[in-house]
């Protein structure tokens, strides 16, 4: 649905929920520390030990047990770095620690498309124009109808097949977005730049080929083949689960979009309030939590994506008294009813019409 709220009201509603919002923030702020940093430093730990323990066993994959065991290990590793870890660096959530080995400066995830390429359509073009057709390329990554306010165009017809394709494949669609070949063609970004862009993502992509389907089978010597084979199956139910995640986080039917007239002189208070009626949760326990990267508290990461991860689950209740307060809908559900809700969404906008 799009926001048609009159702008009075929503400018004073945004004023008063603004000056909320960021008591909370300020009182994260305020309270982050040692805990903080053992939270993150014992995630980072645990992946890495998960990993470790799944190359192990995928080097004497032969034997099935093993083979089951390191791609069990292997995949959960990949979507703890992905998730809990890499996206929540890249956003600067532990920049404050001073630590250059956990900073958005210097990680480099296990993922496709380079950290700078994604930090640049994330961090800047995502979380600033959240939900704003024609601003934010990730409503419906360029390939996607996810509004009535999108021009509707043949090829959409086929949007749940693609959605089928991409999700085994998500890092692959998502480096290739990273490229923005709708910018060039659109005049927005250069040749130049997709050249030095594409340059980036070919290196990170040799290497991240090479280390998976080359170098690790390659010492696993007789196990060569189900060692590629588990490395594949890891980065596939990666892939399944993040686009999972993200999509229930961002498209179920409930979630509003919003016309580039809506944010005409946008306050912060205003911005907080877009951001919320443009994100959805997910409920589940806090294993499913942290190996969603804390993206099941949508709402509160993208009214704060810089607070670190792991205070979300402390932030949801205080945010969704807020909203009840001031009669805000708050986008909430188990995963099977907003994995449902998003292929709704899906189908619906396949068609032609608002």
């Amino acid at each position: 649905m799009t926001l048609t709220h009159p702008a009075a009201i929503e400018a004073a509603l945004g004023k008063e929920l603004g000056e909320e919002l960021d008591r909370i923030r300020a009182d994260i702020i305020a309270a982050r520390g040692t805990d903080d940093a053992r939270y993150i430093r014992t995630v980072i730990a645990t992946q890495r030990s998960l990993e470790a323990g799944g190359r192990a066993a995928l080097a004497v994959s032969l034997f099935p047990p093993a083979w089951a065991a390191g791609t069990a290990m292997l995949s959960v590793a990949k979507i703890l770095e992905n998730m809990e870890l890499g996206h929540n660096i890249l956003h600067g959530q532990w920049d404050w620690m001073g630590d250059p080995a956990i900073h958005s400066a210097t990680w480099e995830w296990d993922f496709l498309t380079p950290a700078e390429a994604w930090k640049h359509t994330h961090n800047h073009l995502h979380h600033t124009w959240t939900n704003v057709v024609d601003r934010d390329r990730d409503l419906g990554y360029v390939v996607f109808r996810m509004s009535g306010d999108q021009r509707w165009r043949p090829r959409h017809l086929a949007q749940p097949l693609y959605n089928f394709v991409l999700a085994p494949l998500f890092e692959w669609g998502i480096a290739l977005y990273d490229l923005e070949p709708d910018a060039v063609a659109a005049g927005r970004k250069s040749w130049r730049s997709l050249a030095a862009d594409l340059t980036g993502f070919l290196t990170k992509a040799t290497r991240q080929l090479a280390k998976d389907y080359v170098l690790f089978p390659l010492l696993a010597g007789p196990s060569a083949l189900p060692c590629l084979l588990g490395n594949l199956t890891a980065n596939t139910v990666r892939n399944l689960w993040s686009h999972t995640i993200i999509f229930c986080g961002h498209f179920p039917g409930d979630v509003q979009t919003f016309t580039e007239e809506h944010i005409d002189g946008e306050t912060r208070g205003q911005w907080y309030l877009r951001q919320i009626q443009g994100s959805a949760n997910i409920e589940g326990g806090p294993l499913f939590h942290v190996l969603s990267g804390n993206l099941g508290h949508q709402i509160e990461h993208h009214a704060f994506p810089d607070l670190p991860s792991n205070r979300y689950a402390e932030i949801a209740p205080r945010v969704r008294e807020l909203c009840e307060k001031y009669g805000i809908p708050y986008v909430t559900g188990p995963l099977w009813r907003q994995y449902g809700s998003t292929w709704g969404r899906i189908l619906r906008f396949a068609v032609p019409g608002k």
